[in-house]
């Protein structure tokens, strides 16, 4: 599990992830709204955790604007007002969960496991970008005509489309679509490459507006094809 945390207070920030990474989960620290948004950018995150007061751009409005690219990844704001007003605004922004400062450490490790069990289980089952969709029930996925996906195909797909714009490394990929199933036998590298190379086919098959950039053993994007 990858965790992005957001927050200027550098006492807070340290703690924070030092409880993360003794409970074996991975932490991209920004001490700053407008780095969170650059992170979140470019890269892949179970879920979020942002003040709301932070020095160059806000929690929220940095929220509002990885909102806008489609980016569904679960946020927990924190804040150290009360006021209920501000708990409202920070949920319409897009917001998940709420915690108000001080907080114990193992409540907000209790939220993060409960928000990422969520957004496994409830993710959408019909995904759309640009003029594709993917049913990941049926494993299908359509644009001038349609085509069926192979399991691993229909959850490659589904992380580059939950991701679009950003950035997937092969080890980040190969972690997340083949993580029950990887053992030392497996070529990371090799089978991420395949599974790409598989997709690119499939998109030109149906005449996607979408393309798959990168090269092996590298990192991949999902954009549109212009």
């Amino acid at each position: 599990m990858k965790i992005l945390i957001a927050e200027d207070e550098k006492e807070m920030s340290r703690a924070v992830c030092a409880i993360l990474n003794h409970q074996g989960i991975e932490t991209d620290v920004a001490a700053d709204g407008l780095e969170a948004l650059n992170l979140a950018q470019s890269g892949s995150y179970d879920c979020m955790v942002f003040d709301i007061m932070m020095p160059k751009m806000d929690g929220l409005e940095a929220l509002k604007r990885i909102r806008s690219w489609g980016d569904m990844t679960p946020v927990i704001m924190l804040t150290a007002k009360t006021q209920v007003d501000d708990r409202v605004e920070g949920l319409d922004a897009g917001a998940d969960d709420y915690l108000t400062k001080p907080f114990a450490m193992k409540e907000l490790l209790a939220r993060i496991k409960s928000l990422t069990r969520r957004n496994t289980s409830y993710n959408p089952s019909r995904l759309s970008l640009g003029e594709v969709s993917l049913d990941t029930d049926i494993q299908e996925l359509s644009a001038g005509n349609s085509i069926r996906l192979a399991k691993k195909e229909t959850a490659l797909m589904e992380m580059f489309m939950l991701n679009p714009g950003k950035n997937l490394s092969t080890a980040e990929i190969f972690a997340r679509v083949w993580k029950d199933e990887a053992d030392e036998e497996v070529q990371g590298e090799e089978v991420v490459w395949i599974y790409v190379s598989y997709l690119r086919q499939k998109l030109k098959a149906i005449k996607a507006d979408l393309v798959i950039k990168g090269d092996k053993g590298g990192s991949f994007i999902l954009v549109l094809n212009q």
